[in-house]
């Protein structure tokens, strides 16, 4: 299974995502942090203003109700018990224990000597009475708290955040146990919260990546149709300065190719179509030679260039025509071209092949198989052609015969123009050469190519690939 996806907006959308997800998690790792500072911030000070209280109304307040107002003031998260001695053995030396015993000497109203703050074990009955143990813990463990319950039906035992002792007048000690503040860091709202955001910013990432990546895919699929030959119109620049830039450059080089192109062709039929003259000229001339072999030879010729300009001039015309591209139905197209030239009495036939669909110019593609075909027939005996599907979204047209077939140094070669080959490809069947080249151009031009090959038990096997149409 592949984790990164393929497409630059699939990409782009995921790296938006990674980043989103570090940004919240830190967001939420320090909104936590602080929140939990917060709370015990506020507990602490609840507890501070609550212990001076305690401490105010146990001064003010008979001897015998003194037990009434510490079971009154404790909670389950604050233990109030009066001692004859402190529940905090030592003082605490600097840190959080140093600052908790300034705030409550200072409301308090006493000297700071007479508060105690540090950890501590302690263990309390239901009557309230208790015990010590390790009175003299580190203030580095202030911060620490781990709630262990040991029920034994009658007493608790908890590590308590901190606890305090205050010297009361009367010489006993007023010793609070406090537990940490409630809550977790978070709740089920920032937790809501917290999904609903990072659902929204999710859905804003794959927007932005689809519409940063929106550019790129247009331009793609507009090189792709340059590729096949098709008239591409220019494209809107949008996006990054750097798509725009790529943008910019693809129609100016669109618009230089072209225009150069379409330079080389019309020049080409005009020095094609002058040729018209002197050839026809020199007929006339030749027309008028006494001797009949040399005046055959200089006919023949001569007719051999006609051919070659008239062919030449065909193709140029049909590339500036510049047909559109259609869907077209490849067998069907492969079986007409195949009618026409067994009409015309070439050994061609097709085999039958199931509906594919190619995205060309019906005439430029019908012309190219045409001059495959009858080539085929031509100079390798009877020809056989059918469509197939290959690797990679693409279709072939097959075409195969029983002649002598192509050498293999040769077979690049055939493919330039007015290059034929002696041994099996006659000047005497009236070929000018261009056959192979002509449909190269156009097959190349439609985004695909042609490939010779020589079959084991003699004959030629040419294969034409195009790309299949998008379905739709």
């Amino acid at each position: 299974m592949r984790l990164v996806p393929r497409s630059l907006a699939g990409q782009l959308t995921l790296l938006l995502l990674l980043t989103l997800v570090v940004a919240q998690g830190v967001a939420v790792a320090l909104f936590a942090w602080e929140r939990v500072e917060a709370v015990r911030h506020a507990h602490r000070d609840n507890v501070i203003a609550r212990t001076a209280s305690v401490a105010q109304l146990l001064t003010d307040t008979p001897p015998a109700l003194h037990s009434t107002v510490v079971a009154a003031a404790s909670t389950h998260r604050t233990r109030f018990s009066l001692t004859g001695e402190p529940l905090v053995r030592a003082a605490g030396g600097g840190g959080p224990a140093a600052v908790i015993a300034r705030e409550l000497a200072a409301a308090l109203g006493v000297d700071r000597g007479r508060v105690r703050v540090g950890p501590v074990w302690a263990r309390y009955d239901d009557d309230g009475d208790h015990d010590h143990h390790d009175d003299d813990l580190d203030d580095d463990d202030d911060d620490r708290f781990h709630d262990h319950d040991h029920d034994d039906g009658h007493a608790s035992w908890r590590l308590r955040w901190f606890a305090a002792s205050v010297a009361l007048p009367d010489g006993r000690w007023l010793n609070v146990a406090v537990a940490p503040p409630p809550g977790a860091p978070w709740g089920v709202t920032f937790l809501m919260s917290f999904i609903l955001s990072a659902l929204g910013t999710a859905g804003v990432a794959v927007v932005m990546g689809r519409r940063i990546a929106r550019p790129m895919r247009h331009l793609a699929a507009a090189a792709s149709q340059f590729g096949r030959g098709e008239d591409v119109e220019p494209l809107r620049e949008a996006g990054p300065s750097d798509v725009r830039s790529t943008i910019r450059a693809f129609n100016l080089m669109r618009e230089r190719l072209d225009r150069y192109v379409r330079d080389r062709m019309a020049m080409l039929a005009a020095v094609s179509h002058d040729l018209r003259t002197p050839i026809t000229s020199l007929r006339l001339h030749a027309e008028l030679v006494d001797d009949d072999d040399t005046r055959r030879k200089m006919i023949d010729a001569l007719d051999e260039m006609q051919r070659m300009t008239e062919e030449m001039l065909a193709f140029v015309r049909a590339d500036l025509r510049r047909e559109r591209t259609e869907r077209v139905d490849l067998p069907a197209l492969v079986d007409s071209v195949v009618g026409d030239l067994a009409d015309l009495g070439h050994a061609v036939s097709a085999e039958m092949s199931e509906r594919v669909v190619v995205g060309a110019r019906p005439t430029a593609l019908r012309r190219a198989l045409r001059n495959l075909l009858e080539n085929a027939a031509i100079h390798g005996g009877p020809a056989v052609a059918r469509v197939v599907r290959v690797e990679g979204g693409c279709v072939a047209v097959v075409v195969e015969d029983t002649g002598p077939g192509i050498p293999e140094s040769e077979q690049e070669r055939v493919f330039e123009p007015f290059v034929r080959l002696e041994e099996s490809r006659s000047r005497d069947t009236g070929g000018t050469g261009l056959g192979l080249a002509i449909a190269r151009t156009i097959v190349r031009a439609h985004g695909g190519d042609i490939r010779l090959e020589n079959m084991v038990d003699g004959g030629l096997r040419v294969t034409v690939v195009l790309p299949e149409a998008d379905s739709g």
